[in-house]
């Protein structure tokens, strides 16, 4: 299990189902206090939470430290409380750790990260502990597949997707259609 925020669930979601070893991405909200919260309560910025990703993934198949490569390539980890246009602490990039090997994994990515200057700034990824998830409300879930043509989809995380496509081509899922799907949207015209 893997559990990770950086920026809109449903950016995140949309990439990591795709790879291959991934059996199962839930869109959610994590790192904060409130038990239960809602999406209506998560955007006012005060309930601590993150809008995360929870992963299942098989370890035989794709590892925790490729899950961390997908995901510091697919966002900034470098503005804090920020990604893009979404803006607040509810978008923050943050890695839960479920076990110490999680959090060490994490930590020495991040410092070869630092020290490699891939990034024009300093990583402010939290590296903090899991303690709860609770799924965001279902029409969330899946909502990319479900929305290809909701301007955000199409503005925000088609390109994203793209990119990651284009980049992680190795670790795609033979049966994924999100490739042809995406390609289809993007002659589509965005719909108010």
């Amino acid at each position: 299990m893997a559990t990770l925020g950086g920026g809109c669930f449903w950016c995140l979601e949309a990439i990591f189902r795709q790879l291959r070893g991934v059996r199962k991405v839930i869109s959610g909200y994590s790192g904060g206090h409130v038990k239960n919260p809602t999406y209506k309560q998560v955007c006012t910025g005060t309930t601590g939470h993150a809008e995360v990703v929870q992963i299942l993934f098989d370890p035989r198949q794709i590892s925790y430290e490729e899950l961390l490569e997908v995901f510091f390539a697919v966002h900034d980890p470098t503005t804090p409380n920020r990604q893009g246009p979404d803006i607040g602490p509810q978008y923050r990039s943050i890695i839960l750790y479920h076990n110490p090997q999680q959090r060490a994994t994490a930590l020495r990515i991040i410092d070869q990260l630092n020290r490699s200057g891939q990034f024009a700034a300093p990583i402010v990824t939290e590296v903090v502990p899991f303690q709860a998830f609770y799924p965001a409300e279902d029409y969330h879930q899946d909502y990319f597949r479900q929305n290809p043509t909701q301007p955000y989809c199409q503005a925000v995380i088609a390109p994203k997707v793209a990119k990651f496509q284009k980049l992680f081509r190795s670790k795609l899922q033979q049966n994924s259609s999100e490739p042809d799907k995406l390609r289809e949207n993007r002659s589509e015209p965005a719909q108010p």
